[in-house]
């Protein structure tokens, strides 16, 4: 899985006129340029009652704005998906919630292949960390063919650090997207049911819960860096 793929110029130049015109319409257009502010504000917020509340104000469109933020999500990596993965359950039910936060990951796992297939490690450096992609590229290197599948089983394990760094390997885009599809399943319908029955004071508690986790993981990961760098 070593092996590095050379992007493509015309997939390249397809990414880089989205980016462009999607800079140009933050700046030109008013709506859209409120509607990213407060995207990242209800992220920020780390309160999924906040996002729900955000996708819940779009009415027949509400389920199209949370596909969006998956997908947003997806390629600025940092920002954590499972606020939106309970705010769809508690918002769709926990069944439509799962399918809606399911196929969304998945369509945002494959943009994120595609943009470091296409741009290069550098743009994928760039949109992530150089440390965290390292960490992954041991990764794959300790487990071989059935490391999509395993990463995506282990929760403390960026999912979109995987997705972009799959993209700088010579895997194929198929096999990818199917170990993707099955690993992330049990994650997704867990935190549906779950967040199917949050309310009031439980609600936070699961959410202060899972941002802890996600802390820890993060500290886990940037500790075995550093031990395997003084190491080497």
């Amino acid at each position: 899985m070593s092996k590095m793929i050379q992007p493509k110029h015309s997939g390249k130049i397809l990414i880089l006129s989205a980016v462009v015109l999607s800079i140009a319409a933050y700046f030109i257009f008013p709506a859209f340029r409120n509607f990213i502010d407060a995207t990242i504000s209800a992220f920020a917020s780390g309160d999924f009652r906040v996002m729900r509340d955000f996708v819940a104000e779009y009415g027949a469109y509400a389920a199209a704005v949370s596909f969006f933020l998956m997908i947003f999500q997806s390629v600025a990596a940092p920002l954590p998906a499972f606020i939106i993965t309970l705010a769809n359950a508690n918002l769709f039910g926990w069944w439509k919630g799962a399918i809606l936060s399911w196929s969304s990951a998945m369509a945002g796992a494959a943009l994120c292949f595609c943009i470091a297939r296409v741009l290069g490690r550098g743009t994928a450096e760039r949109l992530t960390s150089k440390a965290g992609l390292q960490y992954i590229d041991e990764f794959f290197q300790r487990y071989g063919t059935h490391s999509i599948l395993i990463a995506r089983l282990l929760p403390f394990i960026s999912f979109d650090l995987v997705s972009y760094a799959a993209g700088l390997t010579s895997m194929n885009f198929w096999p990818f997207f199917i170990a993707t599809g099955i690993g992330q399943l049990p994650a997704t319908v867990v935190y549906s049911y779950v967040g199917g029955m949050l309310t009031g004071g439980a609600g936070m508690l699961m959410t202060g819960l899972l941002l802890l986790f996600a802390l820890s993981a993060l500290i886990v990961l940037i500790r075995q860096m550093f031990r395997e760098r003084k190491k080497n």
